[in-house]
């Protein structure tokens, strides 16, 4: 199969995963209890001519599959509805808070990638001391939840020591960056313990393989064996981890913006759930459900690229 063509097959078979999904997330808010004319009237009584204005205002009366078909047109059109809480645009609430979570997931992928590939090479090379130092820091950090960590980074260096905010996002970009450090590392901790012992592992199993020992027999630098022949036969296994830990980021931040008290969508989702705001959970869901796809696309697309031994279509390496 050409890269072209196995390409086109994948994003083909995203579109249809991405319509499916838009139907169970437009459905699956309709089998919680509870509506949104409920949390509208805020537990007051209203008369059936009140109601039934509410309840045409936002179509809640028409058959489901109306509702769903009137949706997914809007949405192809950048049209998500009108948030029932916030009673504004729901694109707006998106184009407001989605750079935060970008941000925020861009900062704590790069805290991921810098510091557990370090970690991974040099408990891979060194060994000894350095390794089991290294297998005890990314225990801890694999054993700590992202909340968990949010919590204990927030009263240390927030509030007891105050290095840092203890919430809010920041304006302008130095200020987002200061602000985003603490919420970047809680979010980080435990992928970085994880991505630090796959390439541990990865580059442990490429040290034994035979080509390693044949160039270290033919006089090759060290540096260079580990360079060419170790980190580079590392490299799909990191690549395969790596949609996984972007997967994570975008799961976990919820939870993180809401320790933090970040206006990202992650804290939007939080709250619009709690509301039954429809139209925000609706547009949210279906955005993380689409940048899952996406990242996934992309390491399926790279992974040939970065590791012959896979074949097109498949991520498990030739023996």
């Amino acid at each position: 199969m050409s890269f072209v063509r196995f390409a086109v097959r994948r994003v083909a078979e995203m579109a249809a995963t991405l319509l499916t999904a838009s139907f169970v997330v437009f459905g699956a808010m309709y089998l919680a209890p509870g509506s949104p004319a409920s949390f509208l009237l805020a537990g007051r009584s209203a008369s059936p001519e009140a109601l039934a204005a509410i309840n045409a205002q936002y179509h809640l009366d028409d058959p489901f599959l109306v509702r769903y078909f009137r949706w997914l047109g809007g949405v192809l059109q950048g049209d998500f509805g009108r948030s029932i809480t916030y009673r504004t645009d729901v694109s707006r609430l998106l184009a407001d808070r989605l750079p935060v979570t970008l941000l925020l997931i861009t900062m704590a992928l790069a805290l991921v990638v810098a510091v557990g590939l370090f970690l991974g090479r040099i408990a891979a090379v060194r060994g000894g001391a350095a390794d089991s130092a290294v297998l005890v820091t990314t225990t801890f950090a694999v054993g700590t939840p992202s909340f968990a960590a949010a919590v204990l980074l927030q009263g240390l260096f927030a509030v007891r020591l105050g290095w840092f905010p203890s919430s809010g996002s920041g304006e302008g970009l130095g200020d987002m960056l200061w602000h985003l450090t603490l919420p970047a590392i809680a979010l980080a901790l435990y992928l970085t313990g994880m991505l630090a012992r796959v390439t541990r592992s990865a580059m442990l199993e490429a040290l034994d393989s035979e080509h390693v020992t044949v160039a270290r027999s033919r006089g090759v630098p060290e540096r260079q064996v580990i360079r060419r022949h170790v980190l580079r036969n590392s490299l799909g296994t990191v690549l395969t981890t790596g949609g996984l830990i972007v997967s994570t980021l975008l799961v976990c931040t919820i939870l993180v913006e809401t320790a933090f008290g970040i206006g990202g969508i992650g804290q939007l989702l939080e709250l619009s759930t709690t509301t039954k705001d429809f139209p925000t959970v609706q547009a949210v869901s279906l955005i993380i459900v689409a940048l899952f796809m996406a990242v996934n696309l992309v390491v399926d697309l790279l992974l040939p690229l970065v590791d012959p031994r896979v074949t097109l279509g498949s991520r498990k390496a030739a023996a």
